[in-house]
């Protein structure tokens, strides 16, 4: 981007964060999941790193939560309530422990307390004697609401201590809302035809800022410890020290945590977590790590408005928020066109990806989807990735809208509109409508809604090759790429990721990550495997071409004569049908293959995909003007590397026996092509004997 698109992107973004924060913090009705509000923070935070000019120490990254709300009793914190720094990856917490171990008076071994990052609404809970006097939320870090009424109400926070408990303590907590109860709520909200909760933090807040405190009671709200922010008469020398104080006074922890010796233990943390979590209880989206220890807590200290001591590990968002920067048009093997996003590449899931599938242009015009837009897309466990919801505050006014195209873009033959009746599509995933379910369980066409009639734009050319699933698996037989079979290639071509073989070359892991019953080591190993079969040999492209009447040694036989695919393209009918056993029926063919636009282009395609054609070796004289056939098996030769080094010396191979055939190379259980030899009186040789004439 030039210097004025990133200040505003810089400008957009700060507005975007801003009202999103407001309607999150203040209002608690958010618009978007927690997942498409970070990656709007990151990008800032990365554009404001590297653009420093257009740094901004009031922007909205450098801020804590939001505005008290006005309708409650404001309270100041004396010790403020703070947020944490994100880690999104196990490199970002090996960075921070490199950090924070170079702030250390001495060189110490730092140990850690692992623990659930809990969704839910950050709480400061004060007991004097032993009794509660004060609840209040974190507010904007230094003043909070005043919400201890409604506090009393939840059963799992005590409204006296057991004993012995200090004369003053200040507990840190989170109020939540299980999802079995926030399932029981919106049940409830449905039959009274009142809007439904979109996640568990979102309830847990809406109902802790509700008036009445008999409404909260009603909502079974939960409270768990987290941390003693203050405490007279302190003795405790560790975080974890912190935990099993809080459970002897009577507070409910969280029971997933963990000491941790080393950052290893940390991640195995972590990963074990990781493969339960969604089945958890309540609501989390990371891992909390703090240096265990209090002094060396004390000597980190905190800076702006995170402690130095602590990060919180995030789990891959399934939702991030990318740009547009293309639309394009694949084909699939019943001739409907699907379009396909490109977008810079966005993490999500754990994986990086740069394209989404739209579906359909119902899905684009219901998404007003537009080149540049800024979006958030998909990505939930073995999914395709999608997208979900266009970002209409983002856009600058140089968006695009994307139009269909009249004509096929594999073939160039006309596109058909047509009607394809109801059918079940995704609704959009928006957070603004009522009707959402928890985004952390939203899956691709898990929300649907019955359109009457839908639209598909189909190409109209019957041999569009788009449509020759035959002809496809032929193309990736003779390149050997065998971990492309038929169901691979129907998914790939359903799904909106290719049109024609050319488009395999354009793979990335993240592309086939997200098909079913697709991990990510099988998918790295597909791409693998098509990337090392880019470079062929000559006749290997000719062949995989599918060209009528055209077999291996024709297209040996064309790639032998004319030595370049340029000469073949632009040779004349007659002087392929110069060719030793081409008659006329095929240098027609192969003629009139390369005099259509259709295969030209498909040509240019696979070259600029990055197929290349390998150098030739200069052939030998060895086997010059001898003709052979193979029968049998070879003893270390395989078929292929026989005809190979028949060819490289200068002979040919024939596929049957005649008088001509010069000599049959036999191996073991040969099979009628030795009779003939024999019936012909043609030389019969094996392997050692044909490797003495090299």
């Amino acid at each position: 981007m030039t210097n004025p698109e990133v200040k505003n992107r810089i400008q957009k973004l700060r507005e975007e964060i801003s009202r999103l924060r407001f309607l999150y913090h203040v209002e608690n009705t958010p618009t978007v999941t927690d997942d498409v509000y970070e990656s709007l923070t990151r990008e800032l935070h990365e554009l404001e790193s590297k653009y420093k000019e257009f740094a901004d120490p009031n922007s909205s990254v450098n801020r804590v939560a939001g505005e008290p709300l006005a309708k409650f009793k404001k309270v100041e914190h004396s010790i403020r309530m703070l947020s944490l720094n994100d880690a999104f990856s196990h490199e970002d917490v090996k960075e921070w422990e490199k950090r924070i171990s170079k702030l250390l008076s001495n060189e110490k071994k730092l140990s850690y307390f692992c623990e659930l990052k809990l969704d839910g609404l950050s709480t400061s809970l004060i007991y004097k004697d032993g009794v509660l006097v004060e609840a209040s939320t974190r507010g904007d870090g230094f003043i909070g609401e005043d919400i201890t009424e409604n506090v009393k109400m939840i059963e799992t926070v005590p409204l006296s201590l057991k004993k012995p408990y200090p004369n003053f303590i200040e507990i840190r907590g989170e109020i939540l809302m299980s999802k079995r109860a926030w399932r029981m709520l919106n049940k409830a909200q449905e039959k009274d035809g009142k809007p439904l909760f979109a996640n568990t933090r979102n309830a847990a807040a809406g109902s802790v800022r509700q008036l009445d405190p008999q409404i909260v009671k009603e909502r079974h709200l939960d409270f768990f410890a987290w941390d003693i922010a203050d405490m007279e008469g302190s003795n405790v020398e560790n975080h974890s020290d912190k935990h099993k104080l809080l459970r002897d006074l009577g507070f409910q922890v969280a029971p997933y945590e963990k000491k941790a010796k080393d950052l290893e233990q940390v991640f195995n943390f972590i990963k074990e977590i990781g493969e339960v979590r969604g089945d958890l209880p309540y609501g989390t989206d990371g891992m909390v790590v703090t240096v265990d220890n209090l002094h060396l807590q004390n000597e980190l200290g905190i800076v702006g408005k995170a402690p130095r001591y602590t990060v919180a590990y995030k789990y891959p968002a399934e939702r991030a928020t990318t740009t547009v920067v293309d639309i394009t048009v694949n084909v699939g093997r019943t001739g409907v066109l699907t379009p396909l996003a490109h977008f810079h590449p966005t993490l999500v899931a754990g994986s990086t990806v740069s394209k989404a599938t739209l579906h359909n242009m119902d899905q684009i015009e219901r998404l007003d989807i537009r080149i540049g837009d800024t979006v958030v897309i998909q990505k939930a466990g073995d999914v395709i990735p999608e997208v979900v919801e266009v970002l209409v505050n983002m856009r600058g006014g140089k968006e695009k809208k994307f139009k269909m195209p009249s004509k096929c873009p594999v073939c160039n033959f006309d596109v058909e509109k047509r009607e394809a009746g109801s059918r079940q599509s995704p609704v959009s995933n928006g957070l603004a409508e009522p009707q959402l379910r928890n985004p952390r369980t939203l899956r691709r066409g898990a929300l649907t809604t019955t359109s009457s009639v839908s639209v598909a734009y189909y190409c109209t050319n019957k041999v569009c090759p788009a449509k020759n699933r035959r002809g496809m698996q032929h193309f990736v037989n003779i390149y050997e790429i065998y971990t492309v079979g038929p169901k691979i290639l129907d998914r790939l071509k359903d799904e909106g990721l290719i049109s024609d073989v050319a488009d395999l070359f354009t793979l990335t892991t993240a592309d086939l990550s997200g098909l079913e019953r697709f991990g990510e080591k099988s998918a790295e190993n597909i791409v693998n495997s098509i990337s090392s079969h880019k470079k062929v040999s000559l006749w290997r492209f000719i062949y995989a071409l599918g060209i009528l009447h055209v077999g291996e040694q024709t297209a040996q036989d064309v790639a032998n004569h004319f030595g370049s695919l340029k000469k073949i393209m632009s040779a004349k009918e007659e002087d392929i049908n110069k060719i030793e056993n081409i008659g006329p029926v095929v240098s027609n063919s192969v003629f009139t293959f390369f005099r259509e636009k259709m295969n030209t282009d498909f040509i240019n395609k696979l070259l600029e995909n990055g197929v290349t054609i390998a150098k030739e070796e200069k052939k030998g004289s060895a086997l010059a003007g001898k003709t052979f056939v193979l029968t049998g098996t070879l003893p270390t030769l395989s078929r292929d590397e026989a005809k190979s080094k028949i060819t490289q010396a200068g002979g040919k191979v024939s596929s049957s026996v005649s008088k001509n055939t010069s000599y049959v190379l036999a191996g073991e259980e040969a099979g009628s092509k030795y009779d003939e030899a024999v019936k012909l009186g043609v030389p019969i040789i094996d392997e050692a004997s044909f490797l003495k004439m090299l």
